[in-house]
């Protein structure tokens, strides 16, 4: 025969309409700490977090014929990968040391190669052979003019490395007042999922870790025990106030 204590022990029953019924009866808590949670995430983009701000030059590669080394290329201006290929050889260029060190020197700001090369992102346009710096720091006056020196750096330095390459302005970058970072719609949501989801999930921790038996259907539906008996509920709504009474004492007889 089958030990019904050792069965009770190998599994474990989780009252899933019990759990809905919890978070419909909170769902005010959930809402709540949601709304909280976004007003949060709205208060970190627009107050604590420093804004950013990009600005854009915008350079031509030129595809002549040029010598590396002792190795010439010819390159069409209809061969749109070589013309990548360039960008992205340019783009190394102005990703190093030396070349950062003379856009600093140029801007007349004092950050350090490492940390110009962390605000620069450069790019070929829509494939095409033109090539996009964008500058992004906290000031957008700064932005603009660390690009600008970059324009300026940027030929001459590559005219020093590759013979007969160059590379001509498109457009000067100007200072742009519209933050790119943070996003205060895109940390509000964040907020407001964070914390719908975290109530969520403490919400059924405690449902799961609730064994108080909830009615008479609960025990049915979840041990299949017959039910004996049922205590009212004397302390629900509408009932009675409780009266408390003492056992009458007897009276005393005279003379005893």
């Amino acid at each position: 025969m089958t030990n019904p204590e050792k069965n009770s022990n190998d599994y474990y029953v989780v009252d899933l309409l019990h759990i809905l019924r919890t978070l419909w009866h909170r769902a005010w808590i959930i809402v709540l700490t949601g709304l909280i949670a976004a007003a949060i995430g709205f208060c970190t983009a627009a107050y604590l977090i420093t804004p950013k701000y990009s600005s854009s030059v915008m350079l031509y590669v030129n595809n002549s014929s040029f010598s590396l080394g002792n190795t010439s290329f010819s390159i069409s201006s209809s061969e749109i990968t070589a013309a990548q290929s360039l960008v992205k050889t340019y783009s190394e260029l102005l990703d190093n040391r030396t070349t950062l060190e003379r856009v600093a020197e140029k801007a007349g700001v004092s950050y350090s190669y490492r940390e110009l090369s962390d605000m620069i992102d450069a790019y070929p346009s829509n494939d095409t052979e033109i090539m996009k710096v964008k500058v992004t720091t906290d000031d957008p006056n700064k932005s603009a003019k660390i690009a600008n020196s970059i324009a300026e750096v940027l030929p001459v330095r590559i005219s020093e490395i590759i013979d007969g390459a160059s590379m001509e302005v498109v457009d000067y970058a100007v200072p742009v007042t519209d933050k790119v970072s943070p996003s205060i719609t895109k940390y509000t949501a964040i907020g407001l999922a964070v914390g719908v989801l975290l109530t969520v999930i403490v919400l059924v921790i405690v449902a799961i870790g609730d064994d108080t038996i909830h009615g008479e259907e609960y025990v049915l539906e979840t041990y299949e025990y017959p039910i004996l008996a049922k205590i009212p509920d004397l302390l629900g709504s509408g009932s009675k106030r409780y009266e408390y009474y003492s056992q009458p004492q007897s009276k005393k007889i005279d003379g005893k």
